[in-house]
């Protein structure tokens, strides 16, 4: 059992006004410094604010960035001392910035907005985990955007925790056996959650209903003997983009399929690049019952650095972008108009969006009953916008069948 604790902590009297930049300035913050990591940046699931840690100097702070105006700008939120390097911070819809700073053993959770040259500061509540193995890190920021939550991954069992957005300070909601990673949201309501979680000597998605008590239900069982994991999730079209090794045992690939779907997963070759690691990191949304249709962000690492890539799965190829200068690697979204967003922070210009347009046909890739892939891929309770997509576990074709998995 994963043993955390709560502390609860009175609120402060004034939530402070989120859209109050005033004369604040920002502060150059590069990415790339030799000898300095680069913390997470995270983007609200609506593309308008994102969040990071900036470093002034020798000294790291928050910082939001406001992204859906008529051009991006960025607001310091530093508090009375500096933060310690693996310090996360989220922003929240409606531009506060929840930060998640460790103390000892005490996970500690407030609300950071401007004041004006000041930051106000809500405290939200602490999480004691006495066992000093236990790893608590937030999940990826909720599709609604009033909520947030966290990961505990203990020595045999992992808690889900909703941190910020409950009636009263951090509430543990969910108990899973396993040690779990990862985290993708595959609904609009920020209920059904998907967790790669480990059991067994074997890695396998599961999903927790976190409207139905915390009810785990498999989602990636593609081989008996293969690690399975998600890694990207639309809930708009229901592409799911899957890392497993049931292809090629013992050699992580890149694959695609359908929430919902019967069909089988898809390994593409053209998602292996030679001494190239390759990670998806942002799905376009709005290609309603179109997945092969969506574009898919890839960060490519490789002998001559890093650079954007992107990918359909109807083009079966790979485009290769150039990375704007100062990118904060890994981080971006797409527009359901198909503008490829890229976040970037240099000397000159410490708050930056570079926009990417990928042109062209979109050709329809066939599956192997010649009908075009993605076909019939609707999830269910997509009619009933009260009720989440129950995912259905995907299994994938005999490996015999080359045509289907590796097309």
């Amino acid at each position: 059992m994963t043993a955390c604790a709560i502390e609860t902590t009175s609120a402060g009297a004034d939530d402070g006004d989120p859209e109050n930049p005033g004369s604040r300035g920002t502060r150059p913050a590069v990415p790339g410094t030799p000898g300095v990591p680069v913390p997470p940046y995270a983007i609200t699931a609506d593309g308008a604010y994102a969040a990071r840690l900036a470093l002034d100097g020798e000294s790291w702070f928050p910082e939001r960035w406001t992204l859906d105006g008529p051009e991006p700008y960025a607001v310091p939120l530093p508090g009375n001392q500096p933060e310690e390097p693996g310090t996360q911070v989220q922003p929240m819809g409606d531009g506060r910035v929840l930060i998640h700073r460790l103390v000892e053993r005490h996970h500690a959770f407030s609300l950071l907005y401007p004041t004006g040259p000041g930051t106000g500061e809500l405290a939200l509540g602490a999480i004691e985990c006495p066992e000093p193995e236990t790893r608590l890190t937030l999940l990826p920021p909720a599709p609604c955007g009033t909520r947030a939550y966290a990961l505990a991954v203990g020595a045999r069992s992992t808690a889900v925790w909703r941190v910020a957005g409950g009636p009263a300070g951090p509430e543990r909601l969910a108990e899973l056996p396993g040690r779990c990673s990862g985290g993708v949201w595959l609904d609009t309501a920020g209920r059904m959650l998907a967790v790669d979680r480990e059991l067994g000597g074997r890695t396998k998605t599961v999903v927790v209903d976190l409207g139905a008590g915390g009810a785990v239900t498999p989602l990636l069982q593609i081989a008996p003997d293969s690690d399975d994991r998600l890694l990207l999730a639309d809930p708009d079209s229901g592409l799911l983009v899957i890392a497993s090794d049931a292809p090629s045992p013992g050699q992580e690939r890149l694959g695609w399929g359908v929430l919902g779907s019967t069909l089988p997963v898809r390994f593409p070759a053209s998602l292996r690049l030679p001494d190239c690691a390759v990670t998806p990191f942002a799905i376009q949304p709005g290609q309603v019952l179109m997945p092969e249709s969506c574009a898919v962000a890839l960060r490519v690492d490789g002998p001559l650095g890093t650079w954007v890539g992107t990918w359909r799965p109807a083009e079966r190829r790979v485009r290769h972008l150039p990375a704007p200068e100062g990118w904060l690697a890994g981080a971006g979204l797409w527009t359901p108009e198909g503008v490829l967003r890229l976040p970037y922070a240099t000397a000159e210009t410490p708050c930056g969006v570079a926009e990417l347009t990928v042109k062209g046909p979109v050709p329809t890739a066939e599956g192997a009953d010649g009908t075009p892939e993605g076909a019939g891929g609707t999830p269910e309770g997509a009619a009933e916008e009260t009720e989440a997509a129950r995912p259905v576990p995907l299994q994938k074709a005999p490996l015999a069948s080359s045509s289907v998995a590796n097309s």
